[in-house]
């Protein structure tokens, strides 16, 4: 072989192996993706507590840690100030379980009982998510899905 195909291979070696190790880089820092998020809200009956029952389906490379739900009046001071990772770090736990591949689906479902539902806003409603994966990358959605109190 001569010494120019040699240093051109060697050249093209270290081009891809730059590539790679940047691609790893990169695949490794990209936050949690949300996806299919519905809410579901179901006003206390009778003598029955009512549900909220949200659920979303998150993707993350290295895996899911925790996804935090925080349900939130559209006409309230949040609306004015927003939420902060930090805040939504102090919400409930939402309850993962595998989905294929890096997904898990994940649920939570909280009762409303007559005097939840009779103290609450009446109106449109927002659910909050973090989604924090196991290198401690995060997304938060703060209105990730909707649902109405009448």
């Amino acid at each position: 072989m001569s010494r120019r195909t040699v240093l051109s291979v060697t050249a093209g070696v270290v081009v891809l192996g730059g590539a790679g190790a940047f691609a790893l880089a990169y695949a490794g820092g990209q936050s949690p993706v949300l996806a299919h998020n519905t809410a579901r809200y179901a006003a206390p009956e009778g003598d029955r507590d009512g549900s909220l029952t949200f659920t979303t389906d998150v993707t993350a490379s290295s895996g899911v840690k925790t996804v935090k739900v925080l349900a939130w009046p559209a006409k309230s001071s949040v609306a004015k100030k927003g939420l902060t990772v930090k805040e939504m770090a102090a919400a409930e736990t939402a309850v993962c379980k595998p989905a294929g591949g890096d997904t898990v689906r994940c649920t939570y479902k909280v009762a409303v009982t007559r005097a939840d539902a009779e103290t609450s806003p009446r109106g449109l409603w927002h659910v909050a998510v973090l989604a924090t994966d196991k290198d401690g990358d995060t997304t938060l959605d703060t209105k990730a899905a909707d649902f109405t109190v009448v």
